[in-house]
């Protein structure tokens, strides 16, 4: 059976794109000029696109029209990236750590092996969690302006899984959920296999667009807000206590769960309170402690209302059964000793050295950053090929991100976003000069 004639048209363009013969930023026709060229229907055009998008091959921008992708640069970046090489230097993923921390591993370790409960960590463990690990995790999140009770506080293998389970156990396929039109790339990964109808909504420095917000609400049911007030990941922005309260309105008036990602909050001193703090009874608040201590240490937390904790607890039953028992209780000795607290001090100051060199070294260029946080946002002029600029920068054995793995709406914007966390202080210092370098060049020539 012959192949439609989409699918041959799909093939041929995939072909030419994968072969140089459509160079990487050239620009394809309009979907109504395809179709004119092909003799086929506008829709069936779209089509045709809607395929090569999927496949990797073009990006489509809103109001400037549908690009041939740079091939060069690396597959899924974001939250799917690949391995970068040994002789490249990663600004596209973030897993700061700090001088000394293998150190208080190993006397950890050695005090778990003379403690006398240590046979009871090869044994299967509450499905929320051990009730003193939990307590320990309720006393950490009161320093963060979040009072539980320790009922409320679910244990999890990192955000991102306690984010996974509150999608299994709150939403369903279909939910309208509102999110940045910038954000957490892990999210939309989660929205994607859920089937989950992500709304993006506007986003600033200081947070989503609450009129815009409104409106959504108001014209679609959504069931769920996804939101990081406190350091949003790419933007780098606090939401303010105002804001915070009016974003709390906007969810009650209209039924909405409030999803609360806090996984940078650590970095940031004196932050407004969280959403949980202002809404319990209809916020779910996730974050963790693999950023703040060490990343192989897979330790989250779930804060939810009393009703949502069955549901929770039963998907953490299907995803993992519990977190492992030995990485939970080195985890909660950290935070009953101060050593968390110790470490989290020491990131932030980290943190803030690092952006001190980003400020020099990316001097003249318009890039957005909280000054506390291991991530920095440049956008580029809207006549740049970010995709260029991130091949060019691989050729020269350094791995950005674009705006791609965080963008939710059909407008791609032309930006990169530099982790700072994942190389040396001087290292870091050659490379964004570098990235300056290439930039200008490249792009505000």
């Amino acid at each position: 059976m012959a192949a439609p004639r989409y699918k041959t048209l799909v093939d041929a363009l995939a072909s030419d794109i994968r072969s140089g013969r459509l160079a990487a930023g050239a620009r394809l026709p309009t979907h109504r000029g395809l179709a004119a060229r092909e003799g086929i229907a506008v829709v069936t055009a779209t089509r045709v696109y809607a395929e090569l998008e999927a496949m990797g091959l073009v990006s489509r921008e809103q109001g400037r029209g549908t690009f041939v992708r740079d091939l060069a640069v690396p597959a899924g970046h974001g939250i799917d990236q690949a391995a970068v090489a040994p002789d490249t230097v990663d600004l596209s993923f973030n897993y700061p750590s700090l001088p000394g921390q293998a150190g208080l591993l190993r006397q950890a370790l050695r005090e778990l092996a003379g403690s006398g409960d240590l046979d009871s960590l090869l044994r299967y463990q509450p499905h929320p969690g051990r009730p003193q690990d939990r307590a320990a995790i309720a006393r950490h999140l009161r320093q963060r302006g979040l009072t539980t009770d320790a009922e409320r506080v679910l244990v999890v293998n990192g955000a991102q899984h306690g984010l996974a389970v509150t999608v299994m156990a709150m939403l369903a396929a279909g939910d309208v959920v509102a999110v940045d039109a910038l954000t957490y790339p892990g999210f939309k990964v989660l929205a994607h296999a859920f089937h989950l109808d992500l709304e993006p909504v506007p986003v600033t420095a200081g947070g989503p667009d609450l009129d815009a917000l409104e409106r959504l609400c108001a014209t679609r049911p959504v069931r769920a807000i996804y939101t990081m007030p406190t350091l949003h990941n790419p933007l780098g922005g606090v939401m303010s206590a105002a804001d915070r309260t009016r974003l709390v309105a906007v969810a009650r008036r209209h039924g909405a769960l409030i999803v609360e990602d806090a996984s940078y909050a650590y970095l940031v001193e004196d932050p407004p309170p969280p959403l949980a703090a202002i809404a319990p009874d209809l916020t779910v608040h996730v974050s963790g402690l693999s950023k703040s201590v060490a990343t192989g240490l897979r330790v989250g937390f779930v804060v939810a209302p009393p009703s949502a904790v069955p549901s929770l607890e039963r998907a953490i039953r299907a995803t993992t059964w519990n977190t492992p028992a030995l990485t939970t209780a080195i985890v909660c000795r950290w935070l009953e000793d101060g050593t968390v607290d110790a470490l989290e001090a020491r990131k932030r100051a980290d943190a803030r050295s690092r952006q001190g060199i980003a400020r020099e070294e990316l001097a003249g260029l318009p890039f957005l950053a909280h000054p506390a946080s291991y991530f920095t946002w440049l956008p580029l002029p809207e006549d740049a090929r970010a995709d260029r600029l991130t091949a060019t920068l691989a050729r020269r054995g350094i791995s950005v991100s674009t705006a791609e793995p965080f963008t939710t709406s059909h407008h791609t914007p032309q930006a990169l976003r530099l982790a700072l966390g994942s190389t040396d202080p001087e290292s870091l210092r050659s490379t964004l000069r570098t990235v300056r370098e290439v930039a200008i060049e490249d792009a505000f020539a």
